[in-house]
């Protein structure tokens, strides 16, 4: 790899002080491109590679921009005291962070060395090769698991789910800080059977103590419409707070920590 600073990746956005993305006050990278189409994806200005227009708020948007590693660490570093005093710092996340290996590794290699917490959310969705280059850079994995079932899986999101779980159980196996996040769709993985088998297949994973149900909103939706695409779950409801308390039970029952939210 030349010099890492110099590395250049597609990003859609930087978001900062989030408490929701891993231990502390972070800062976000959003890199842009994805291998899934999740129906209810809330960045789908983060699933094409490509440099996009997007309408919002009445106005145009330019999604996504060239830069270099070195352009988002000054960026990320303007932030230094807050990671540090919180135990917080870099998250990358997208679309998919995985998708551009050369991008990511370098933001987390630029990170650690200057004593920055890395952290990434993903969907798994990718070949080991690249994964096995970011684990030697990363402190916390967030990874989701949507379901177990291969159908349902390829029919919400585009993929089969063969390579996700097969991931996931890799990563296990040699990182010692990963969460299990579920994000919890009416009429894909909604039910109590389903939360349970894919909190059951967690709990194999042995390593792995913490998993998290993100319940579904519709933040994104107007986004959608703003790219000139259909959302696709308008007529779903909300869950009802009752609803996701008895799912997280659920988890608790299977013998691992939940929490409702990221």
């Amino acid at each position: 790899m030349k010099d890492y600073l110099d590395v250049v990746g597609r990003i859609f956005d930087i978001q900062k002080y989030s408490i929701h993305d891993g231990p502390g006050i972070r800062t976000i990278v959003f890199l842009k491109g994805c291998p899934l189409r999740c129906k209810w994806c809330c960045n789908p200005e983060g699933q094409k590679f490509d440099i996009q227009n997007m309408e919002f708020g009445g106005k145009n948007k330019i999604v996504g921009k060239d830069v270099t590693v070195r352009e988002v660490m000054t960026e990320v570093m303007k932030d230094k005291n807050y990671y540090f005093r919180s135990g917080g710092g870099l998250t990358l996340s997208g679309g998919e962070c995985l998708a551009q290996p050369d991008f990511g590794e370098a933001l987390l290699i630029a990170a650690k060395n200057i004593g920055i917490s890395t952290a990434i959310e993903t969907t798994g969705f990718a070949k080991w090769e690249y994964i096995e280059r970011y684990l030697k850079c990363t402190d916390h994995i967030l990874m989701d698991i949507k379901n177990i079932d291969n159908d349902k899986h390829q029919r919400f999101c585009g993929q089969s789910n063969s390579v996700i779980l097969e991931n996931a159980r890799r990563i296990a196996k040699v990182h010692n800080d990963l969460t299990i996040r579920v994000p919890v769709i009416p009429t894909f993985n909604d039910t109590e059977s389903e939360i349970r088998s894919i909190a059951e297949f967690t709990k194999n994973l042995k390593t792995v103590k913490k998993l998290h149900l993100l319940p579904y909103h519709r933040l994104g939706a107007d986004k959608y419409k703003g790219l000139g695409r259909e959302y696709l779950l308008s007529e779903l409801e909300l869950i009802p707070n009752e609803k996701m308390q008895r799912l997280k039970n659920i988890v608790e029952e299977v013998g691992l920590e939940c929490q409702i939210g990221g």
